[in-house]
């Protein structure tokens, strides 16, 4: 690990991201805590947790950030075909604490472990504070995929997704920006551009342009039934 690497302590704030350090990544400091309270100032700094069981706790803030604009999703017409089927019932925030197992628990050869116990715990934490929210989808009453991340204002930072059955993980994502819409979000937070994001309509912005963007949506509030638990295929018909 590079010895300039800031090192946090229990004190509730975080380097500038301006000081990442200049790989493509921007790992920009290591230790502190999950505390609801520093991750959700991290996430509205533009700044997330990732790391391997047995690693330090690392903070990120990429050079080159990936987001999605809501308007510039790629619906392609399997998964609008698929939505309008009616196979799967899409649900929010219904069980979260199996959505983020699950995510967990499939292989990621590019990522590695990343959603440790420990980061599964905070997560729930957050979840249970109203700050991270989940997106189901189900095969009569079987989860079969579904996504989780963290709303912070008009943002919603992505964290991970799953599938068991194909293009559930889609489905999860393409119900999300139709409520994201419904809601005026902004955008949603991709952190690090991947294939897969880039075939749904990822884009990307320097760090300036990407906290600037940040910081106007975090200073807007949503409506408090944004997040109530709901099935989103029966409130957002295609």
């Amino acid at each position: 690990m590079n010895l300039t690497l800031p090192k946090l302590d229990h004190r509730l704030e975080f380097p500038s991201p301006q000081h990442a350090l200049v790989d493509p990544d921007g790992l920009l400091a290591f230790g502190g805590d999950l505390s609801v309270d520093r991750l959700c100032l991290a996430y509205s700094n533009g700044i997330f947790p990732w790391f391997s069981e047995g690693e330090p706790l690392l903070w990120w803030s990429p050079a080159v950030r990936g987001i999605l604009e809501l308007d510039n999703f790629v619906c392609h017409k399997s998964l609008s075909k698929l939505a309008r089927s009616g196979r799967y019932r899409v649900t929010l925030n219904h069980a979260f604490e199996a959505v983020i197992h699950s995510c967990a628990k499939i292989p990621r050869t590019d990522q590695g472990t990343w959603i440790t116990d420990a980061m599964i715990a905070a997560y729930i934490r957050l979840h249970k504070q109203g700050y991270s929210h989940s997106v189901e989808v189900w095969e009569k009453d079987k989860l079969v995929g579904g996504l989780y991340g963290v709303s912070i204002g008009r943002v919603f930072c992505g964290e991970s997704m799953f599938h068991l059955k194909n293009n559930t993980s889609k489905l999860a994502f393409y119900y999300l920006v139709l409520w994201l819409k419904k809601h005026r979000f902004d955008f949603i937070d991709c952190q690090l551009p991947n294939p897969h994001l880039n075939s749904l309509g990822c884009s990307t912005l320097p760090r300036p342009t990407f906290l600037q963007r940040l910081t106007q949506a975090c200073a807007q509030s949503v409506e408090p039934q944004c997040w109530q638990s709901t099935t989103v295929s029966d409130a957002l018909q295609p």
